[in-house]
């Protein structure tokens, strides 16, 4: 399709603005692609959730397998959600409409918009973490830290959240291209640093270790609130591990195609996939692991958050840099999955009044609102799966709408019309919804707020959202047929 000169026909103002047009400009190539990755992993969040699992696999061994098996399925899935977003050329609430109908989208934009919220919170206070860490090392700061208190924080801790937060609207008031640029290089730099990170604790170690030194007593200790089955190293928690580190990404495989869609065909993205997904990650976890025994041989504790360790550095320098560029990987991370997300997902609720930047913002605002109540704080893994398991269902049902139903093809103009095919019953699809709610009702209420189910359950949640809301949706669909769209 010739998006360049698409001409959306009968458009609805409450359907469309130029935000949420199909992209014409295909720019981000395969190294553009590959940054989306490297922005959305290297980051404290992902770092304190590697370093979390390493302590679950009991062995470097375990660990790297565990990993690499979830980066495959991670790397699949991620091509399945990117495909639609090159061939189609729409954002991720636009392309719910295929299978949601034209206004039931807004449900799952709006479920997505606020688990942005929720991750955008955690990184901004992971990053002002690690600044409030070099800062402590000042006497006047570490009095001020200890002394103050608002919002259930110190009063330094807020400051630095604050400031971290509105440097990251800088950014986002010049749009798609901007991300792009800012990407490109905050993710090299990140690995940069964490590269540096792990030299230096290797060094101080006396040399790179891959047998774990840490107490079996030690990891349990560790790892007891962390919801998964099994003793650390057993097969029932190599599953969990690999299990959460799929879910952790369960945002972005709903809105992955707001960046594959800048893409100029499906060979950019593929190749920007296999480098940014399978061996990133791999290679990321690998640092992880390497820095979370050379930590622990170096200051006999466990360290799971990379500003924790950069605190104890002897060098001011080293530690000056390592707050700065955990704070721009936290930046890179938000920008990429926690401020484009929303941008889009409020816009397609209201078109005519909120355009990509009022929708970033309005994400930012709500992150602030949470800082107070800090929800992220606690388990890496138990909250990685409670959020990540809310975008089961949705997931499965644009999937086999997408492939099974539709075969993969999408009537583009008819998305943005109100009396087009995708209207359905009066523009809800009742069949996804029925879906999205026995989806739920299995992968996040019942395992998250009940004891009915197994406690192992609700590390699975987001894989049960995904078959149980996919398999009714298609049960729903079959019996009751609706016109498929003719064009791609």
């Amino acid at each position: 399709m010739d998006f360049k000169n698409l001409e959306i026909k009968n458009a609805s103002p409450s359907l469309y603005n130029e935000d949420l047009a199909p992209a014409k400009e295909r720019n981000w190539g395969a190294f553009s692609i590959f940054n989306v990755w490297t922005s959305d992993v290297h980051s404290l969040w992902g770092y304190y959730l590697a370093a979390s699992l390493f302590l679950l696999c009991g062995s470097f061994v375990n660990f790297i397998l565990a990993i690499g098996a979830g980066s495959l399925v991670i790397f699949v899935l991620m091509s399945l959600i990117g495909n639609a977003g090159v061939k189609t050329g729409v954002p991720y609430p636009v392309l719910a409409r295929a299978s949601f109908g034209i206004w039931g989208a807004n449900i799952p934009a709006l479920v997505r918009a606020i688990v942005a919220c929720f991750w955008y919170g955690a990184q901004t206070a992971a990053a002002s973490g690690a600044i409030v860490a070099l800062l402590t090392r000042i006497d006047s700061f570490k009095a001020f830290h200890q002394s103050s208190h608002m919002l259930g924080h110190s009063g330094l801790e807020v400051i630095c959240f604050v400031v971290i937060w509105a440097l990251q609207l800088l950014i986002i008031q010049r749009g798609m291209e901007t991300v792009r640029r800012f990407q490109d290089w905050a993710g090299p730099a990140v690995w940069l640093m964490m590269l540096i990170l792990a030299i230096y604790l290797c060094i101080a170690a006396g040399g790179i270790s891959l047998t774990a030194p840490i107490p079996q007593d030690v990891l349990l200790e560790k790892t007891r609130d962390a919801g998964v089955p099994g003793e650390p190293g057993t097969f029932p928690a190599l599953c969990a591990v690999a299990a959460t580190w799929i879910t952790y990404f369960a945002a972005l495989y709903l809105n992955f195609c707001d960046f594959s869609r800048y893409a100029p065909d499906a060979k950019a993205l593929r190749k920007g996939n296999i480098w940014g997904l399978p061996v990133n990650l791999i290679l990321f976890s690998l640092v992880a692991g390497v820095t979370t025994i050379a930590a622990f041989n170096v200051y006999h504790e466990v360290l799971l958050h990379p500003d924790q360790i950069s605190a104890k550095f002897d060098s001011w320098f080293l530690a000056l840099l390592a707050a700065v560029t955990f704070a721009v990987a936290t930046l890179g991370i938000n920008v990429v999955a926690n401020f484009v997300s929303p941008a889009f997902d409020f816009s397609n609720v209201f078109p005519r009044h909120i355009d990509f930047k009022k929708g970033g913002y309005i994400a930012a605002l709500i992150a602030l609102a949470l800082y107070p109540f800090a929800p992220w704080e606690g388990s890496a893994a138990s909250f990685v799966g409670l959020i990540g398991a809310t975008m089961g269902p949705i997931f499965g049902i644009m999937m086999v709408d997408y492939y099974l139903i539709a075969k993969g093809r999408v009537n583009v103009p008819a998305l943005y019309q109100e009396d087009g095919e995708y209207r359905f019953q009066n523009g809800w699809n009742v069949s996804a919804l029925i879906a999205a709610a026995i989806g739920a009702l299995f992968s996040s209420v019942l395992p998250n707020f009940t004891s009915i189910l197994p406690v192992w359950w609700a590390v699975y949640g987001w894989f049960f959202g995904v078959g149980i809301a996919g398999a009714v949706y298609y049960a729903l669909r079959v019996a009751m047929p609706s016109p498929v769209a003719k064009t791609a």
